[in-house]
């Protein structure tokens, strides 16, 4: 009997790993930095080091994905899935993520003050607000105590909009609006 002919098998099929460890291996002693020789050990702890790091994103980032009711990951939740793993976010501090966008921020003092059970007291003032038709408001009201909204001071970094645009396009810049394309 003729001993049968097995195929290459790849070092990384050996090692267990879908990350090329050859090319890693490769990669490793053409680096500046490296020493001249690279074991082999060096190249399969590498590839397995990249390969859980990105599972690991990847697992996050289809976390993120999910949670805004998306099928595709975008590089804004790889962003989110980062900055939401305390590992990951020390490990990429410095990385920038193209069209990541910003990470959602509010800082305290911008939300409002709640004093004492807030939960108690919106429920209790809820229902105990009488409810005004436009009808009703129209009949109590008379013409001499019609209340107009306040005026927008201009350069105070308010706009004013005085009809609505008959133009392609207009932009507002400062609290002027201006007109970029005169065409219908």
């Amino acid at each position: 009997m003729a001993p049968t002919k097995k195929g290459r098998v790849s070092r990384s099929t050996r090692a267990g790993i879908i990350f090329p460890v050859t090319r890693m291996h490769r990669y490793l002693k053409v680096a500046p930095s490296a020493p001249k020789r690279v074991t082999k050990g060096a190249a399969i702890y590498l590839a397995a080091v990249a390969e859980y790091l990105v599972a690991e994103v990847l697992e996050l980032s289809g976390n993120a994905a999910r949670d805004n009711h998306r099928s595709r990951i975008i590089p804004r939740h790889v962003l989110l899935a980062v900055a939401s793993d305390e590992e990951l976010n020390k490990l990429l501090r410095g990385c920038v993520i193209p069209q990541g966008g910003v990470l959602p921020l509010i800082f305290p003092f911008l939300l409002p003050k709640h004093t004492g059970d807030s939960s108690d007291q919106s429920l209790s003032t809820a229902s105990h607000t009488p409810r005004v038709t436009k009808k009703a408001a129209a009949s109590r009201s008379t013409k001499s105590s019609v209340t107009r909204k306040p005026a927008l001071t201009k350069g105070l970094g308010s706009f004013t909009v005085y009809d609505s645009p008959k133009t392609k396009a207009a932009a507002l810049k400062g609290t002027a609006v201006t007109t970029l394309s005169e065409r219908v």
